[in-house]
């Protein structure tokens, strides 16, 4: 069996065409596990609360953030859900969420409350790298960062709130007291734009109507049709590895989700200014769009994954599997021409590849050196190494004075380098660098006047 690291490779570099790199890793990180000292805490306990579990927040409550982590020079720009691809959040128990919480999103909690209102670094949101403002005149941004990525301290826990948020439960690993995942932002959050949050414009607006607010009490959070963007989009900071906080979710049950992310290629590449779409799963339509990629690690859990051939060299290779078992590997590729009505049709083929294919007309059984001199040929020539790491030499023998030169064409039969040797006569021998290949299996075809002649090699 082949590495895995190399095999990722090979399928990412060589042979899918759908980028899908930008999004390197998808981090579920345990924040903070309540215990029962947080559970005394009724700072937020009213009348107007209804069916709010008591206490406020139960003993046990863990608090997850969700970090996606990009290649440098992408941008999360939007999370969202259609019709194909609903955007799913939900818990086997009921979200926690502060009641006097200021804000629907995590970009807006202000970090002047922390202390009167000890819960709020607890509650349940979405957010796009931002996770709390600071106050006075162009107050501070601060963005959410991985616990381990945090250098700075922490603003919640112990004396700055009074005395709650301070379990050092082991399976939330740091203490938020130690490290509280916020750090001052070097980014700039500019315009930020949502849809099917809140009932802005209704009669009784300025309410979150999802059970991530704190008028509604519930268990999952489900949409055909919101999304919060941030129009400049977010890089996430260099130092914490470009990994952006896309959610918050304080819960005593099991967390699932499904997100869907616009990306904004910003590298100055190919994409520069694309929006690139991720989706969780195929969702609810046949197909994805062409500017759309299924990536498994948006959903929580993630499906076990379903392996395929990891050989490029088998008909049966799967670039796109998220593992590999070379024992589902059964069919070597073969090339040739397939077509029954040339008359080099190679039975023993299984891949075909049409520019090998002679038609001088049917061939009606008539000898195949009369209907296709151009496939015979007294002159040949010979590879080694074969299998090739770096070099590949050839050795050329050239029936007269002809026009010489070769051509290398990979699986899909792109020609990918060739060389004109001008007129040759005799044997000649030359060297090809091809360290640059990928992994697989490539055919090489050697012209000489009228005639031509092919062979394949493997690179390792």
């Amino acid at each position: 069996m082949k590495p895995l690291f190399t095999l990722f490779l090979v399928s990412v570099l060589l042979f899918s065409n759908k980028v899908n790199a930008q999004i390197h890793h998808v981090f579920v990180e345990k924040y903070y596990i309540s215990d029962s000292l947080d559970a005394t805490d009724t700072t937020n306990v009213t009348a107007s609360m209804g069916t709010y579990p008591t206490p406020f927040l139960p003993i046990g409550s863990i608090t997850y953030r969700v970090y996606v982590q990009l290649d440098s020079g992408y941008k999360v720009r939007k999370i969202y859900g259609t019709a194909c691809h609903p955007l799913k959040v939900a818990s086997t128990a009921n979200f926690f969420n502060c009641v006097d919480r200021s804000a629907f999103f995590g970009y807006g909690v202000k970090k002047q409350y922390f202390s009167s209102t000890p819960m709020l670094p607890l509650d349940s949101w979405f957010t796009i790298g931002k996770c709390a403002v600071g106050s006075g005149i162009n107050p501070p941004s601060y963005v959410g960062v991985y616990k381990p990525d945090d250098t700075d301290g922490s603003l919640i826990g112990g004396s700055h709130s009074s005395g709650f948020i301070t379990n050092n439960d082991t399976a939330a690993h740091i203490p938020v007291d130690t490290a509280d995942g916020m750090m001052i932002s070097t980014e700039h959050f500019s315009n930020w734009v949502d849809n099917g949050f809140n009932n802005s414009g209704l009669p009784a607006s300025g309410l979150d109507t999802t059970v991530f607010g704190d008028s509604l009490v519930g268990s999952k959070f489900y949409s055909t049709y919101a999304y919060l963007q941030e129009n400049q989009g977010v890089a996430g900071e260099a130092a914490s590895g470009h990994k952006v906080l896309v959610g918050q979710f304080t819960t005593t049950g099991e967390l699932t989700f499904e997100l869907n992310l616009e990306v904004w290629d910003s590298t100055g590449g190919t994409n520069n200014g694309h929006l690139l779409n991720f989706v969780a799963s195929k969702g609810l339509c046949d197909t994805v769009g062409a500017d759309t990629t299924v990536l498994g690690m948006l959903k929580y859990p993630m499906d076990a994954p379903v392996c395929g051939c990891g050989d490029p060299n088998f008909l049966e290779y799967n670039a796109n599997a998220p593992c590999f078992n070379d024992s589902l590997c059964h069919n070597r590729i073969v090339f040739g021409c397939m077509d029954t009505l040339a008359c080099n049709y190679d039975s023993h083929a299984n891949y075909h590849i049409q520019y090998l294919c002679c038609y001088p007309g049917k061939c009606n059984d008539r000898n195949i050196n009369l209907v296709c001199p151009g496939i015979i040929s007294n002159s040949g020539f010979t590879l080694y190494p074969n299998p090739v790491s770096n070099v590949l030499n050839i050795d050329i023998t050239i029936d007269g004075a002809q026009e010489t030169k070769y051509s290398i064409y990979d699986a899909y039969g792109t020609e990918i380098r060739n060389n004109d040797f001008g007129t040759q006569s005799g044997t000649i021998s030359r060297q090809i660098d091809v360290s640059d290949f990928q992994m697989g299996l490539y055919l090489i075809r050697v012209f000489h006047g009228a005639t031509s002649e092919s062979k394949t090699f493997m690179k390792n």
